[in-house]
């Protein structure tokens, strides 16, 4: 898939809804279209009038300052913000082309197809196998071998499979924070999703169990879509494609990572992540 690093003009559509400088991401080369998003918080406003695509089998980067709306963001892309009454809602979020509020679309299969994986680890109260079977066994029934077969799979998948294999039936809550979190991300893949949002899987990691995750963040793109919350910039320099940069519920700056950390078209990027903005 080729690199977009075009970026709109004022005469452009995406230019006409929002002030802000915007890469231009071809519809046929995007996974989600966000057009005209605004979401308050009963009176408080959390979104302003967000446009933007997220390219596909890519790593896309939300930065910000604390409050933003960067997570607000991400937790609307598999409708998250339904189990809040106070949550109101503008604009339109589409999939693959299919707006994610239609009636006709189901909940369940739309977090199925958009995976999340949290901040702080959550792996459930029973054994490794069992945390990555969950979801599976949700699903059509499968024999055991071929369940077996996706728990491997789902593993490797997550860098996780030589580390626990002797020791599937063991309670996840053995396992270290990064393998916690590593499982989490293979009970996420097992039910084969298409996009995978990650709220700073990160943040609560030591430095080498972070590194681990980067890598395998780096490693899933080839398959899916990955759209990454993070406060660390060097880490959404280290592994996004593109980066959106977010303030005060409002889209600044959406660029390619690299034409926006090293030169960013607004001053006020540019200040934010030079660290003379907080």
């Amino acid at each position: 898939m080729p690199v977009f690093d075009s970026v709109t003009d004022p005469a452009s559509p995406a230019s006409a809804v929002s002030t802000a400088a915007v890469i231009e991401i071809p519809a046929s080369a995007s996974c989600f279209e966000i057009e005209g998003l605004s979401l308050a918080y009963g009176d408080t406003p959390a979104l302003e009038n967000l446009t933007l695509r997220v390219p596909r089998q890519r790593v896309t980067a939300f930065i910000g300052p604390s409050g933003c709306g960067k997570t607000t963001l991400l937790r609307a892309l598999n409708r998250l913000h339904d189990l809040n009454d106070e949550v109101r809602r503008q604009g339109h979020i589409h999939l693959e082309g299919q707006e994610i509020h239609a009636p006709e679309v189901e909940v369940a299969e739309l977090r199925r197809r958009v995976g999340m994986v949290f901040q702080t680890p959550n792996p459930f109260p029973m054994s490794i196998y069992e945390n990555v079977a969950f979801g599976l066994r949700l699903q059509a029934p499968l024999k055991k071998r071929q369940r077996d077969e996706m728990i491997e799979w789902a593993l490797r998948s997550a860098a996780l499979w030589d580390e626990v294999k002797d020791r599937l039936h063991d309670s996840a809550w053995s396992l270290s924070g990064g393998q916690q979190q590593r499982l989490v991300i293979a009970r996420t893949l097992a039910v084969e999703p298409e996009v995978l949002l990650l709220d700073e899987p990160a943040s609560a990691l030591d430095p080498i169990s972070t590194l681990k995750i980067e890598e395998l963040i780096r490693s899933l793109k080839s398959r899916l879509t990955l759209i990454l919350v993070t406060h660390n910039m060097q880490q959404a320099a280290r592994v996004s494609d593109y980066t959106a940069f977010l303030h005060a519920g409002e889209l600044v700056e959406y660029a390619a990572t690299d034409a926006l950390f090293t030169n960013p078209r607004l001053a006020q990027t540019e200040n934010y992540i030079t660290g003379r903005m907080v």
